[in-house]
């Protein structure tokens, strides 16, 4: 098999004397979709931001595409294909729908294709609104716009943190069919999610962590078994 396109090695993550992530091991392999699920406070987010070079390491290792990427500063991260879609979007509410697209061409690594006619073929909302300013768009919307931007990059990796969030059930069900299409586009998925069953149904893998720990790793016919899943996030 080729060299992973994430795998993290017993990855440790502290503030001061609070473990957040304790020898956390996994890894995502070219064209999945993994999912990372647990209770409020696991560690999956501090994942996404150990990933990212946003909070410091230590223990462990990380590695994209087979090169350890622990220490880097973000933007570093960014240049080896590696996006994040933060919890609460972060979009910038002055600039237009297509300012805030274009700010993604910034971290692209590759001049193949077009990324910003790529976003709106996939969200054609964020075409219909290109002039109109990304404060004035719903929560779905505004949701819609930060995947977009994160996916102009051209990233390999695309790491999403609760992306559906505060959304309203058919707006949840746009984002996650938007994971399908991007799955089959070649880009792979790290996906931080509430939506526990959900994510485990689409996933190819998906790992429960409760504590900073793993404690399940589940598969898409564990997506029913709901005594499984509250065991873990009990534990």
């Amino acid at each position: 098999m080729s060299a992973a396109v994430l795998e993290l090695r017993d990855l440790d993550v502290r503030y001061g004397a609070v473990g957040a992530v304790r020898g956390l091991s996994l890894e995502v392999q070219r064209g999945e979709i993994v999912g990372l699920i647990g209770p409020n406070g696991a560690g999956k987010s501090t994942t996404l931001h150990a990933v990212m070079g946003m909070v410091a390491t230590h223990g462990g290792d990380i590695l994209h595409e087979g090169r350890s990427i622990r220490g880097m500063a973000p933007e570093a991260v960014t240049r080896t294909g590696v996006a994040l879609v933060p919890e609460g979007r972060r979009i910038f509410a002055e600039l237009t729908v297509e300012e805030n697209l274009k700010l993604g061409l910034a971290g692209r690594r590759t001049r193949n294709g077009d990324g910003i006619s790529d976003a709106f073929s996939l969200f054609p909302v964020l075409h219909e609104m290109r002039r109109r300013h990304a404060g004035a768009l719903s929560g779905g919307q505004q949701q819609q716009l930060a995947i977009g931007r994160a996916l102009v990059a051209n990233p390999s990796l695309l790491l999403l943190d609760e992306p559906s969030l505060g959304l309203a059930p058919s707006v949840v069900d746009v984002v996650f069919g938007a994971l399908q299409a991007i799955r089959e586009s070649g880009v792979t998925v790290l996906l931080v999610e509430q939506r526990a069953q959900r994510t485990v149904a689409l996933a190819d893998r998906t790992y429960l962590i409760a504590n900073g720990e793993l404690r399940l790793t589940l598969t898409p016919d564990d997506a029913g078994d709901t005594e499984k899943m509250v065991a873990a996030y009990l534990s």
